[in-house]
C-alpha cells in the first residue's frame, strides 16, 4: 500500500489549513491553466484518481458530467469529500492508487490532481487508465514537477553571493524521495519528464499538451509571493489521449 500521510493527525490538520483546501479549486492558483487542458465535462463519465476532498468531482458534476467516481487512499479525504461535495451523480471509494483496478473502457475521462507524485509505479498506473478509458478519451493529470522534486533536500538556497536557488542535484537518479511538507517522512517518487512522457506513450497514449505551470502576471499581482514561482516550475501537467 501507498504511505498513507494524509490519515495521520498532523499532516491532515496541516493540510486542510491550506488555500485550496480552504477555498477549492479557486484556491489553487494553477487551476485555470488546468481548465484549458479539459474537454466539455457534460454528460461524461469521469474517474477522478486521488479526488482529496472531492473538489474536481464535484466541479466536473456541476458542469453536467454524467458520472463522477473520486477515488483516494485516505479515509479522511474520503469522509470530507462525502460530507463537503456529494452530489447524486458523484460516488467516493477508498482505493489505493498503486494497485486499483479499472473497468474497461469505463471512463470518457481520467483526471488527477497533485498525486501521482506518491506512486512508485507509475506505469501500472497508466495501463489501468487506457484500458478504463473508451477511444478518444482523455488523461488530464498534474504532478509535481521533477526539477522541484528531484532534491534529496529541496527548498530555495542562497550562494555566497546571495543569489537564491532551488537545487536540482540528483535529477537523473529516480526513484524513491523523503520530504519534511507539513510532517516528516513524507514519501514521494521523483521521474524525469522523459520517463513521465514516455510511459504514457509506451501505453499507447498521445500526448496532446504539456505544460509547466507558472503563474500569470495577474495572479502576481494579486498574490505578489507567486513571483517566486517563475524561478522555478513547481507543477507539470499533461493532456493526453487515448
Amino acid at each position: 500500500m501507498a504511505q498513507n500521510v494524509y490519515d495521520t493527525p498532523e499532516f491532515f490538520a496541516g493540510y486542510s489549513q491550506l488555500g485550496r483546501s480552504v477555498q477549492g479549486l479557486a484556491g489553487a492558483a494553477e487551476w485555470p491553466a488546468i481548465r484549458t487542458l479539459l474537454p466539455p465535462l457534460k454528460a461524461l463519465r469521469i474517474v477522478d484518481l486521488g479526488c482529496g476532498f472531492g473538489w474536481f468531482s464535484r466541479f466536473a458534476a456541476d458542469e453536467g458530467a454524467a458520472a463522477v467516481l473520486g477515488l483516494d487512499l485516505s479515509e479522511n479525504m474520503i469522509a470530507r469529500a462525502t460530507t463537503e461535495n456529494a452530489h447524486p451523480v458523484i460516488s467516493y471509494e477508498r482505493s489505493d492508487l498503486e494497485h486499483v483496478e479499472l473497468p474497461q473502457a469505463g471512463f470518457d475521462l481520467a483526471y488527477s490532481s497533485l498525486a501521482f507524485h506518491y506512486l512508485e509505479d507509475f506505469g501500472r498506473l497508466a495501463r489501468q487508465v487506457h484500458k478504463a478509458l473508451v477511444p478518444g478519451g482523455t488523461f488530464v493529470f498534474t504532478i509535481e514537477h521533477p526539477i522541484y522534486i528531484a532534491s534529496a533536500n529541496p527548498g530555495w538556497r542562497t550562494d555566497e553571493n546571495g543569489n537564491r536557488f532551488w537545487p536540482v542535484d540528483g535529477y537523473s537518479v529516480e526513484g524513491r524521495r523523503m520530504t519534511d511538507w507539513l510532517a516528516k517522512g513524507v514519501v514521494k517518487y521523483h521521474r524525469t519528464i522523459g520517463t513521465t512522457v514516455n510511459t504514457l506513450l509506451d501505453e499507447g497514449f498521445v500526448i496532446r499538451r504539456l505544460l509547466e505551470w507558472h503563474p500569470t502576471p495577474d495572479q502576481i499581482a494579486a498574490i505578489p509571493d507567486l513571483l517566486e514561482e517563475m524561478d522555478r516550475p513547481m507543477i507539470l501537467m499533461i493532456s493526453a489521449e487515448r
